[in-house]
């Protein structure tokens, strides 16, 4: 029996509850906007983004359960399936399109327009949203229980325990509770740092730390000990043997990209100057090798969506098994290609808008892939960019596209792959969490493509709004990706990028392969900090535990595993929450005095690294109290 065949979805495909609904649409718009705002300014800040899809599923539910007093789950789905579309979009066009804005003000040049910046969002989420629909069956439907999609399947116990009540929901909302206490302690009242770190001077270039917060423990326990462990191991190896040697043979050499001597430069200065390039190339590889394994899946997915064209519009009648029809998605696909190469304010010729074709497709299968293995939250988007501007850019200037021009269609064609890459992860999330719940696949794509439309018209304007407030590149604003970017188009322009380092990376991705190690989740470990592994390990860690414990039944362990799963999605949804909240006060600041005093009075009481280890060890603890509950789940 096949895994889709076995499956049963809450909501089964004969039944048919209000979902599309005019309520769902605009409480979805609204949260699109306002995530991909606080988003665009978050990672502009500290260079990540929240995932927003459990935060919108919990907003939804406050929203239509509590207050219009409505009473369904495919309603909230599509309410959150619209408003992380925000989030995702602004991951994507933070990570690249400031490199413009930069570059206009050192070329002493225009700004790029409102027009401009919302065409190339715009083309790049409908691209990305497109791109995942004939991958739906083949990641999401025949790979169910192989990949666990964390956030997908944390946000379907989120609205699972929002609809069955009882003990479900009260573990969830405990975990979202305590999750957005914590964070607001950590990052709002600043008690505590949320990144403990500690140089190893006696081992030098290299340091050690974890970030101390609720979600990365909560990814840890929902993906496992196996690949919390892989994602480890890729940090082990850049902190403790690549850094290190890096300080031993560098000496007082200054090496580009760095500027410095390597002997001044701290762990995080060697990481960021040197390791970040050694993980680019290892994502890159294991993009490649993913894409080689997954071909035969892909060509088969992509044959039975052509048999349907004789046929009828859909494969199946079923509700639950309707996409998109592929006729329509080919002839959008076509008509952007188009759009893309004959519209001025996108600065691709031909050859670049077949590159975004080719590398976009090639990156929304691997990032859709990847997601369901480490989760949206630490989907090295900006890793997958640089590998598609090294490739853009030598094409560019092989053609004879070279200088300002070269670089700003180099930074376009980035821009729209980045984003491609960033809404095809939430569009695979989103369609897993409704594959679980039941939801109509088509209605959540067209919700997706709503998202899009709306998060490309705002984010136009908050980028520009946020550069002419404090510029790119300033300490209000140090915008770490984009400037990455930037240095890495420059760099191969002007002939001086760190190419052995790329292909470092690249050769310790193929020996992880032959090895037999699963190589994305290593390589996205070598590309991130360590702090950002060591707490997803803590909570792979844990599930480990009651996994092996014995004198346990088959039935009470899997009654552990789930009441861990529903209070580590509320712990992902407590922080994502308080995490959005702390930067739209950021954009408004609402109340900032106020605010300001007590932060500032609760600055000069910080318990230091020791008081953030006592804090997420009492988190850990919690874990384990709750997965140990004797709490029977009601179905």
């Amino acid at each position: 029996m096949k895994k889709e065949d076995s499956f049963k979805p809450f909501i089964s495909a004969e039944k048919v509850v209000p979902e599309f609904t005019l309520t769902s649409i605009i409480l979805g718009i609204l949260l699109a906007v306002l995530f991909g705002g606080a988003n665009a300014y978050l990672g502009l800040r500290v260079g990540m983004t929240v995932s927003a899809s459990i935060p919108a599923a919990v907003i939804s539910m406050g929203v239509i359960r509590v207050i219009l007093r409505k009473d369904s789950i495919l309603e909230n789905n599509i309410v959150q399936t619209i408003g992380s579309a925000g989030e995702s979009l602004a991951a994507g066009a933070i990570f690249t399109l400031p490199a413009l804005f930069m570059w206009a003000s050192e070329w002493g040049t225009e700004a790029p327009s409102l027009l401009e910046i919302g065409i190339i969002a715009l083309c790049g989420g409908i691209l990305g949203v497109l791109f995942m629909v004939p991958l739906r069956k083949a990641l999401i439907v025949e790979e169910h229980g192989v990949l666990p999609y964390p956030e997908g399947t944390a946000c379907a116990e989120v609205l699972l325990a929002g609809e069955q009540g009882g003990a479900k929901s009260s573990t969830v909302f405990a975990g979202l509770g305590i999750a957005a206490l914590y964070k607001f302690i950590a990052d709002g009242l600043k008690l505590f740092p949320s990144e403990v770190h500690y140089e190893l001077t006696g081992y030098k270039g290299s340091g050690v730390g974890i970030d101390v917060l609720p979600a990365l423990a909560g990814v840890g326990y929902i993906c496992g000990p196996k690949i919390s462990a892989y994602m480890l191991s890729g940090g082990i190896v850049a902190w403790f043997v690549l850094m290190p040697l890096i300080s031993l043979f560098g000496g007082d050499a200054v090496i580009y990209p760095g500027a410095d001597p390597i002997s001044a430069m701290d762990s995080f200065t060697i990481w960021s100057k040197y390791i970040r390039y050694i993980g680019a190339g290892a994502v890159a590889m294991g993009g490649i090798l993913s894409l080689v394994k997954s071909l035969p899946l892909i060509v088969k997915t992509f044959r039975q969506a052509m048999k349907s064209y004789g046929r009828s519009n859909t494969i199946s009648d079923l509700r639950t098994e309707q996409d998109l029809p592929m006729k329509g998605i080919l002839a959008a696909c076509l008509i952007i290609i188009i759009l893309m190469w004959l519209v001025p304010v996108i600065p691709v010729n031909l050859v670049g808008a077949i590159i975004i074709v080719v590398f976009g497709f090639f990156f929304a299968t691997v990032s859709s892939r990847m997601v369901g293995l480490v989760g949206s939250s630490n989907n090295p988007v900006s890793g997958m960019a640089i590998g598609t501007l090294l490739f853009a850019t030598i094409i560019l200037k092989a053609t004879g596209t070279i200088g300002q021009e070269g670089m700003t269609a180099a930074i376009a064609i980035g821009s729209i792959i980045c984003i491609i890459a960033a809404i095809a992860g939430d569009t695979s999330q989103d369609l897993k969490t409704g594959y679980i719940i039941g939801a109509t696949p088509k209605k959540q794509q067209i919700g997706e493509l709503i998202g899009v439309l709306v998060s490309a018209i705002a984010i136009g304007g908050v980028l520009y709004l946020l550069n002419k407030a404090w510029g790119y590149g300033s300490t209000e604003l140090p915008a770490p990706q984009a400037t990455l970017m930037k240095m890495v188009v420059e760099g191969v322009m002007e002939g001086n990028l760190p190419w052995a380092l790329v292909f470092a990376g690249a050769g310790i991705a193929i020996v992880i392969e032959i090895l037999g190690i699963p190589v994305l989740p290593f390589a996205v470990g070598l590309y991130l900090p360590i702090h950002l592994s060591t707490p997803i390990m803590a909570g792979g860690l844990v599930r480990l535990y009651f996994d092996k414990k014995k004198n346990v039944s088959e039935e009470e362990r899997g009654q552990v595993v789930e009441n861990g799963i529903l209070y580590t999605s509320g712990l992902i949804a407590g922080e994502g929450l308080v995490g959005i909240l702390l930067a739209v006060f950021a954009i408004i600041p609402i109340g900032a005095s106020t605010l300001g005093d007590v932060i500032n009075i609760s600055e000069t009481i910080s318990l230091g690294n020791i008081g953030g280890l006592i804090f997420f060890l009492f988190l850990i603890f919690t874990i384990f109290k709750f997965s140990a509950s004797k709490k029977k789940i009601r179905r």
